[in-house]
C-alpha cells in the first residue's frame, strides 16, 4: 500500500493484518503437507495475558502480554525464540468478562517499533536494542476517554506520523518525537485500527468510534464525514475493510454492510445480517468475503463466505468458535477459538481443509500471523509458538 512505508522484506508481517492492512500475505514459498503430529514446533515462549498478535520484522518479533497488572514488550528472535529485549510498565489487566491483558499489536516502521497499551500507553523502541525512543500517556495528556475495554487499535504510521484510534475520531502523533500533531475530540472511541484510503486526492482515514464510522484527513485530523454505526455495546471492533472503492463493516449485533466511498461520505450498497464480527476481521479474496460469524453471548458461531457484491451467503462451515484467520497463497489460514488450526483453499464453493492440527490449548482469540515459513499463534493466557511450515 503506497500510504505505507515499506521497509520490509516481502515475507514479513511487520503491522497489524500485515503489509497490505487487509490480513492477507504475500508468501507463496509454504507448505500445508504436515506430518500428522502437525506442524514442526520451533518454539515456544510465555509472554503473559493478552490478545497482542503478533509483528515480524528483519528477523524480529514483537508482541505484548499482561502480568501481575504489569504489561511487557517482548522481542524474540523470529527463527529461535531467543528473547533479544523486553520493556515492562505497570498496566492494569482490566479483565472485564474476558481475561484482559493488552489487545493491540506492535507496529514495525524502519528500524523502531511502536506500541500502544489499553490505558493509553504509546512507546516508540529501537527495534533492536529496546531502546525506548519516546514515550506518551495519552490519557494524561489529551484527556481522552477510555473505552470500557480499553485501547486495541494498533499504532498506523503513515509518513511522517502515528495514527491512533485515541478520540472520538483518531489523534496523530509526531513518529520521532510523540509531539501530538492533531487530536479529535475527549469521547471513548471503538477497538479497530484505522484504515487509510484516497478521496478527493487526499489521504483519508477510516475509523470506527463507538458509535460511528467517521473520516478525516490524515494531514489535520479534520472530519469529512461521519456514518451512524452503532450496536448495544458500542463495541465496534473489527477493522473496516477496504475494498477498492467500498468498505466493508461488520459489527456483532448490528450485521454487515458494503459501502461505497465518496468524498462527502458514504451510500449504502448493501446491509444485512449475515456475517456479523465480534472482534476479528474477515478476509477478501475474489470477491468474496470470509470471515468469522458470532459473539460471547450467543452460541451461533461459524466461519462464513458471502458474496460481496451482493451479501449472499454461500456457506457456513461450524466448528471454529470465535477463531480467527488470515490468508496466502490462495489459502485461508484459520485458528480454532480452540487452538486448531487449518487451512483450506479460499473457495465460494465450499470449505475442504488440506492441512488440520492442534497446536495450542486454552482460549485461540488471536490472529495467527505467517511470516517467512513459519506460523505464529498465541492463546489468551500468553503461550506462544512458532511452527515451521517452510518447504
Amino acid at each position: 500500500m503506497a500510504l505505507l512505508i515499506q521497509t520490509a522484506s516481502a515475507d514479513d508481517w511487520p503491522y497489524w493484518r500485515g503489509r497490505e492492512l487487509n490480513g492477507i500475505s504475500r508468501e507463496k514459498n509454504w507448505s500445508t503437507a504436515w506430518p500428522k503430529e502437525g506442524p514442526k514446533q520451533l518454539w515456544k515462549a510465555s509472554v503473559g495475558i493478552g490478545f497482542s498478535s503478533v509483528a515480524v520484522s528483519q528477523g524480529r518479533l514483537f508482541t505484548l502480554g499482561n502480568r501481575n497488572e504489569t504489561d511487557t514488550v517482548y522481542a524474540f528472535d523470529a527463527e529461535s525464540g531467543k528473547e533479544l529485549w523486553k520493556h515492562s510498565y505497570s498496566c492494569a489487566l482490566d479483565p472485564i468478562y474476558y481475561e484482559g491483558g493488552p489487545g493491540s499489536t506492535p507496529t514495525v516502521d524502519g528500524e523502531k517499533v511502536y506500541t500502544l497499551s489499553k490505558r493509553g500507553h504509546v512507546f516508540c523502541f529501537d527495534a533492536a536494542t529496546g531502546k525506548i525512543a519516546w514515550q506518551e500517556n495519552l490519557i494524561e495528556e489529551l484527556h481522552a476517554g477510555k473505552p470500557r475495554w480499553g485501547f486495541a487499535g494498533s499504532p498506523l504510521v503513515i509518513e511522517d506520523r502515528v495514527i491512533l484510534n485515541i478520540g472520538g475520531a483518531g489523534t496523530a502523533l509526531d513518529k520521532k518525537t510523540g509531539r501530538v500533531i492533531w487530536s479529535s475530540d475527549t469521547n471513548a472511541t471503538g477497538y479497530a485500527t484505522p484504515i487509510p484510503y484516497m478521496s478527493a486526492n487526499e489521504r483519508r482515514l477510516a475509523i470506527f468510534s463507538g458509535k460511528s464510522l467517521v473520516s478525516v484527513r490524515v494531514k489535520d485530523g479534520k472530519e469529512q464525514w461521519r456514518f451512524p454505526w452503532q450496536e448495544r455495546w458500542d463495541l465496534n471492533a473489527a477493522d473496516p475493510l477496504l475494498i477498492g472503492d467500498k468498505l466493508f463493516v461488520s459489527t456483532f449485533g448490528r450485521g454487515c454492510a458494503l459501502l461505497r466511498l465518496t468524498p462527502s461520505g458514504p451510500s449504502v450498497l448493501w446491509e444485512n445480517k449475515n456475517l456479523a464480527n465480534h472482534f476479528n476481521c474477515g478476509v477478501h479474496l475474489d470477491g468474496f468475503i470470509y470471515g468469522v460469524h458470532g459473539n460471547t453471548d450467543e452460541p451461533d458461531k461459524d466461519l462464513r463466505c458471502i458474496d460481496v457484491s451482493t451479501g449472499e451467503v454461500k456457506w457456513k462451515q461450524s466448528g471454529f468458535g470465535l477463531g480467527s484467520l488470515m490468508a496466502a497463497d490462495g489459502k485461508l489460514i484459520v485458528l480454532s477459538d480452540r487452538g486448531e488450526l487449518v487451512v483450506a483453499p479460499a473457495s465460494p464453493s465450499g470449505f475442504k481443509p488440506i492441512a488440520r492440527a492442534q497446536v495450542l490449548g486454552g482460549k485461540c482469540w488471536t490472529t495467527p500471523v505467517l511470516a517467512n515459513g513459519r506460523i505464529y499463534c498465541r492463546n489468551a493466557e500468553g503461550t506462544l509458538v512458532g511452527l515451521d511450515v517452510r518447504r
